[in-house]
């Protein structure tokens, strides 16, 4: 199944996403699966029913945790998850409760990732495609995942619909759930799909916007 990993709605400030133009075109663009991963907030599942839509599409509710030593992306069981945590706090919590913990952009040079996170033994992935980040900052991804021996993932950070679908990854089996998804994640069963990179028009746009 092919999966955007890294989406956010307009329930990201910096995002002008809406849910409906995920719903409405992600299967057209290729996707089997998109999962959302607002800054620091799950409510998007207050507004959409999680696993597989009518047109096949497969939705999972996620998030993107802020830290300091850098931006985590969460698949589980997250919803009370309290801000202001540490990132080694944050990875601990999510391998005790059963989730899959992720560095997001953890190389992107004006917010790079810490020792807390990247240092984490209980880290699952390490996203080294991210579409907004520049050639340089997903080249220190891919050296990073593979130093340490991490599964590697993308994400096209999407906060735009020019954006969705622009950085997906192939799971290797049927994914109907979130708890699916953890479990291909936790068994490093997801890998990036191998594409030309396009112009990083998001990586300039994005930081003028103000967006992680």
């Amino acid at each position: 199944m092919r999966f955007d990993l890294h989406v956010h709605t307009r329930l990201s400030p910096c995002s002008r996403l809406s849910l409906e133009e995920i719903l409405g075109n992600a299967r057209r663009l290729g996707l089997d699966g998109v999962c959302l991963t607002d800054h620091d907030t799950m409510a998007a599942g207050r507004s959409v029913r999680e696993g597989v839509q009518q047109d096949g599409l497969c939705l999972i509710v996620g998030m993107e945790y802020s830290t300091p030593e850098g931006d985590i992306l969460l698949f589980g069981p997250f919803e009370h998850l309290r801000p202001g945590l540490s990132a080694r706090e944050v990875v601990s919590l999510a391998s005790g409760l059963g989730g899959a913990a992720v560095a997001a952009h953890p190389f992107r040079a004006w917010r790079p990732a810490g020792p807390g996170l990247l240092g984490h033994e209980a880290l699952a992935a390490v996203e080294v495609e991210n579409g907004r980040n520049s050639l340089e900052e997903n080249a220190a991804a891919v050296r990073f995942a593979a130093r340490r021996g991490l599964p590697a993932l993308a994400g096209s950070d999407a906060h735009s619909l020019e954006e969705l679908g622009a950085r997906p990854v192939d799971v290797a089996f049927e994914v109907r759930c979130r708890t699916d998804l953890v479990a291909a994640l936790l068994a490093g069963r997801c890998a990036p799909v191998s594409l030309a990179p396009p112009a990083c028009r998001a990586a300039v746009s994005g930081r003028a916007a103000g967006c992680f």
